[in-house]
């Protein structure tokens, strides 16, 4: 997509820092050298060494016409202008010392504008160091912070050409500027070598599609240098100001608030443990650099606090509390007990904190305080059937618009939440395991009972715990499924604010602000999960999995880019892991597949099922779904129906009545030859109209495929005649050979002669064959 208005600005406003800068002590410009081009009459030399000259006149005029189709070339561009210098001069010289300067600070002054992507710090492809495959050893780094900047408003391309030319005349006659290295630029090396070099540093193109499961590096284990490109970008993000304004408790008293601690500091869960030892468990002092707050906090400091009525509010307090929920979420791994503790602690104190409070102490709840009877995995659409596993009517297949006013936001304990955003939800089933969810909708409730109450309609994502998969499926770290299911949630059921990228951005790069922020949790979505027949199906259009009025947006969570492209590592099914085999709602299995005229959960019947020969003794039914699946994604040979006697290929002949068939049971289905998937394949039902046209297999009446197109081989001629036909030649055959006077010719019927012997069959002989008469020539010349 085009540079947009705010980050040609901050383009131009970057390049003016350039040109303006100047040293600590003196007046001279840095950038006086890099202005213009080197003069080719003067210095041929230069354009042979160098692939691809650049000045920083060039860029800015690039930039005001709109040249650039993405932020990130315009950087790559006023970056070779320094790499440029720094490979051709000498180290230590002043021309190399001023382009290191001013590459420092471009670094600098890109990283400061979160308008921009995040600019890479190593060589691009194009430079000579990449090209040649030379990195010079640089000059020590100067800090940018003891030079001045000289920061003018915007100015027009004719009132910024006038000082550079004046101060740039030079640069057209550089010998006395210019030092060149010393000896020949090294020889390039070979293709092969040089394009390993240019694929390991290259930018990934945006927004294409890619397929982990194909790609180079997927399936291996995430190597250190993958760790050090995510570390190093994440480093460099902007950090998560805290909590804002609005949305906290309503004004208590004192006394109130001493209860609300004591009851988190007490309570205990259905066995008899205090949940709060997981709280007391974690250090005063802060524990991590990407927390909101870097000041001593614990649960009995604020009961002290409390207790000394150091409060001045109950905003203050509530703050603390949020802050302190924040640091327990971020001191435990996901997924532990102790983490699950905290999230219910959290939960009890919002509950505690909401215009209805739960009746206590003490305060029990069979959902873990969560609003909802079931969570991912285990709760039920609206309209389920009553012989449905799980709790029926929690779950929705669209949003409701019932006794509800929507609107475009909604505050709680200092979060903003939008359509759009990624959540942590309460989960009643399992703390320890949130429900990730998709803000599709905020809205204030009509209902007489919730009056004024807001709420969010989320889109539900499953864990691979939470679905039904085969033993040997594997998993990106940190993957999710999107679903079909919708379920309405209080704001109370909000414990923080995730990111979920699709995995054409997640290798690319990390969400930008306010999207995300390094320390927020972070999951990554390739497929879809239908619940109903237990299938993954990969998400072709990512538009189609966020809600409308967001996806006319020009770009939906931009990315800060990596260098290069990292996929995640590839972890086995959670009920196999060597780590420890965990539970959960989902468990192994295969897709299932509903008979015809059964009804979905949904509403709705299921998908037909094929019927079988009748002609070939079994039972009507259908083969496994897997099986049907791989079938569906060939193209095969187009064939003209046959008629109703069409001759059935020996390979494929019925079984006998009773018979077992070839009792070949091995899966041999397309999935199977495949191997082990990440992610189920694409899947589309043929038609039966477009069935009729396939070979079908006699036995499970499956349309048939092969590994390979079809081969240009003769085929068996098409039978002619009729079986009784056949047999009435056969007799005949056999009487003349009876009759004949045995000089070994083959005698043959001319039917319906009838002139000769009243009524019987004229006699012929029949002409020798090649093979025949080559034998007869043979035995008359031998010994």
């Amino acid at each position: 997509m085009p540079i947009t208005s705010a980050q040609k600005a901050a383009i131009e406003e970057i390049i003016d820092i350039l040109v303006s800068t100047t040293p600590a002590r003196g007046k001279r410009q840095l950038s006086a050298m890099f202005m213009d081009l080197v003069d080719r009459a003067d210095w041929p030399e230069y354009y042979e060494v160098i692939p691809e000259p650049r000045c920083i006149n060039g860029v800015r005029a690039s930039v005001e016409k709109n040249r650039y189709k993405d932020p990130i070339n315009a950087y790559t561009d006023l970056s070779l202008v320094f790499w440029n210098a720094l490979f051709y001069n000498e180290p230590g010289s002043q021309i190399a010392s001023d382009a290191e300067t001013l590459k420092s600070v471009l670094e600098t002054e890109w990283q400061k504008r979160p308008v921009l992507p995040a600019p890479r710090h190593s060589p691009p492809p194009s430079s000579p160091q990449k090209v040649h495959g030379t990195l010079p050893t640089a000059p020590p780094q100067s800090d940018p912070s003891k030079f001045t900047h000289l920061i003018a408003k915007p100015r027009s391309a004719a009132e910024a050409a006038a000082p550079a030319s004046g101060s740039t005349t030079a640069n057209t006659h550089p010998p006395q500027k210019l030092a060149p290295r010393r000896g020949t630029p090294p020889a390039r090396p070979s293709l092969p070598e040089m394009m390993d070099v240019d694929v390991q540093a290259m930018s990934p193109e945006p927004d294409s599609q890619v397929d982990t499961t194909a790609s180079a590096g997927a399936g291996e284990d995430r190597d250190g240098d993958s760790e050090a490109i995510i570390r190093q970008l994440e480093k460099s993000l902007p950090r998560w100001e805290g909590f804002g304004d609005l949305g906290w408790m309503s004004e208590v008293t004192q006394e109130r608030r001493l209860e609300i601690v004591l009851a988190i500091k007490s309570h205990k869960d259905i066995v008899g443990n205090r949940l709060a030892v997981a709280l007391e468990a974690v250090p005063e002092e802060p524990t991590s650099p990407l927390l909101s707050h870097q000041s001593p906090l614990s649960l009995k400091l604020i009961e002290g606090r409390v207790r000394s009525t150091s409060y001045a509010s109950s905003k203050i307090f509530d703050v603390d509390m949020a802050r302190l929920f924040e640091k327990g979420r971020r001191w435990y791994d996901p997924s532990t007990e102790s983490y699950g503790r905290v999230l219910v602690l959290q939960r009890l104190y919002q509950a505690l904190t909401s215009p209805s409070p739960p009746a206590g102490p003490p305060y029990t709840s069979p959902t873990h305080f969560a609003s909802i009877r079931a969570g991912p995995g285990t709760a039920r659409p609206m309209h389920a059937t009553a012989d449905a596993d799980g709790v029926p009517g929690i779950t929705t297949f669209r949003v409701s618009t019932k006794d509800r006013t929507f609107v475009d936001e909604v505050h709680y304990k200092g979060w903003t939440i939008r359509m759009a955003d990624w959540l942590h939800l309460s989960n009643p089933d399992d703390p320890s395991r949130p429900i990730v969810g998709h803000v599709f909708k905020c809205w204030i409730s009509d209902e007489a009972a919730k009056k004024g109450q807001p709420g969010i309609s989320i889109c539900w994502y499953y864990r691979p715990e939470q679905t039904f998969h085969p033993a040997h499926a594997q998993f990106m770290d940190k993957e999710v499924f999107k679903t079909s299911l919708f379920a309405d949630h209080p704001v109370e059921d909000v414990l923080e604010k995730i990111a979920v990228q699709f995995t054409a951005r997640h290798i690319r790069g990390r969400p930008r602000s306010p999207f995300w922020y390094p320390g927020w949790p972070l999951y990554v979505c390739h497929s879809r999960y239908n619940e109903r027949e237990r299938v993954f199906v990969k998400i072709k259009n990512w538009a189609s999995c966020i809600p409308e009025e967001v996806r006319k947006k020009d770009e939906f969570m931009p990315i800060y880019g990596f260098e290069r492209m990292v996929y995640p590592a590839k972890v086995p099914s959670p009920f196999v892991s060597a780590t420890g085999v965990v539970k959960g709602p989902g468990g192994i299995g295969e897709p299932l597949e509903k008979a015809e005229g059964e009804k979905n959960e949904g509403g709705g019947t299921g998908r037909k099922r094929a019927r079988r020969n009748q002609g070939t003794g079994t039972e009507a039914g259908s083969s496994t779904a897997l099986t049907k699946m791989a079938m569906t994604a060939l193209q095969m040979p187009m064939q003209t129906p046959g008629p109703a006697h069409a001759q059935v290929p020996k390979a494929y002949a019925a079984p006998a009545a009773g018979g077992s068939g070839s009792g070949d049971t091995k899966d041999r289905s397309m999935l199977t030859a495949a191997g082990t998937l990440t992610v189920a394949p694409i899947v589309d039902k043929l038609s039966p109209e477009t069935t009729v046209y396939f070979d079908r297999s006699p036995e499970t009446n499956e349309v048939l495929w092969f590994a390979a197109p079809p081969l240009h081989v003769a085929r068996a001629p098409v039978v002619k005649h009729s079986l009784k036909y056949l047999t009435y030649l056969a007799g005949k055959r056999k009487e003349s050979e009876g009759d004949g006077d045995g000089d070994g010719e083959t005698k043959q019927v001319n039917g319906r002669d009838g002139k000769e012997d009243e009524g019987e069959n004229k006699r012929v002989g029949v002409a020798p064959t090649v093979s025949e008469m080559m034998q007869t020539a043979m035995d008359g010349v031998r010994w």
